[in-house]
């Protein structure tokens, strides 16, 4: 009797053992751009609202952007991050900037977010009207690792312009936005979603800012060759003083790995997706109104993760 009470006290605490690590706080790091950019205050945004005391613990990290959140997604140093979508796809399928590198197949998508506009920032009255005005200007591209890089470069291909043509440098939009203000810059690069922090408070000091437009002929035909490339629009006033202007943008992505646990991706889509945290989202940014269980499935160029295909099946938003 004694040697079976035994054993099912054992058995209990081994349950009980088990029962607690099955509930134990998981970590769910999200690897999002530098803290002038718009994926910072949006991923602190949705951490804030996924997380769930004593069972996720979601972070927002500052990073260098789309490559490098793919890469920290892929090394294990990130459980998920944002992404382009043109990045996220050209990861997955070993083209573009991926080219000749292996495929990262088991990149998977958690959600499609919110567009990303292209802008191009110049000081007021610079005479830079067109992207063929940046030819041999002070140039800031954004740093390697960047979506915005890869975009910048795209542009200026389809413009006829490659880095060699400007005095390029290689920083982020805040360091981009210090320099144009002591006049040791003339215009500087940044894909994301509008209006971004650096970008506002440039304009809203000094001598205020232009945003250079991209459309015409040479921007259809690169959305023609670039099919992530989608018309876009910055409305007057989205800056301080600055008129609307026509641009491209390319979505924002929320990816991780096929490792990701796929109960918790699942709970973290819901709770995003839940009345509550739709209200968070909206309150918090202002591109919080557009991250939406619709827009969601939108523009998929990757695999869903299988935690978040399940939310999206029973919302009835995939069948």
């Amino acid at each position: 009797m004694k040697t079976a009470r035994r054993f099912l006290l054992c058995a209990a605490a081994a349950l009980a053992l088990a029962g607690t690590a099955a509930h134990a706080q998981q970590f769910f790091r999200i690897g999002t751009g530098g803290t002038a950019g718009t994926y910072y205050p949006v991923g602190g945004m949705i951490a804030n609202i996924v997380s769930q005391p004593g069972k996720i613990a979601a972070t927002a990290q500052s990073s260098a952007g789309s490559v490098a959140n793919v890469n920290a997604v892929i090394s294990g140093a990130a459980e998920s991050g944002f992404s382009q979508a043109d990045v996220a796809s050209w990861a997955y399928t070993a083209t573009g900037v991926w080219q000749g590198k292996p495929p990262v197949s088991g990149l998977r998508l958690i959600a499609n977010l919110y567009p990303e506009s292209v802008h191009i920032v110049t000081r007021k009255g610079s005479g830079i009207k067109s992207v063929a005005d940046l030819k041999g200007k002070r140039v800031a591209l954004d740093e390697p690792g960047s979506g915005t890089l890869i975009n910048a470069r795209a542009i200026l291909a389809a413009y006829g312009l490659k880095d060699a043509d400007l005095k390029p440098e290689y920083i982020k939009p805040n360091q981009a936005g210090d320099k144009m203000k002591d006049g040791a810059l003339d215009a500087f690069f940044f894909t994301g979603g509008s209006p971004a922090g650096a970008i506002a408070e440039l304009a809203a000091s000094g001598a205020g800012i232009e945003l250079v437009a991209i459309d015409g002929p040479q921007a259809d035909a690169l959305r023609k060759t670039s099919g992530f490339f989608a018309p876009d629009s910055i409305p007057a006033d989205t800056y301080k003083g600055v008129p609307a202007v026509k641009t491209l943008a390319v979505g924002a992505q929320w990816v991780t790995s096929d490792k990701a646990d796929a109960n918790l991706v699942y709970e973290i889509v819901k709770k995003l997706y839940s009345a509550d945290g739709q209200k968070m989202l909206g309150a918090g940014h202002a591109k919080g109104k557009y991250i939406t269980r619709e827009n969601a499935v939108l523009g998929a160029g990757i695999p869903f993760h299988p935690g978040a295909e399940r939310f999206y099946k029973e919302a009835g938003l995939l069948k």
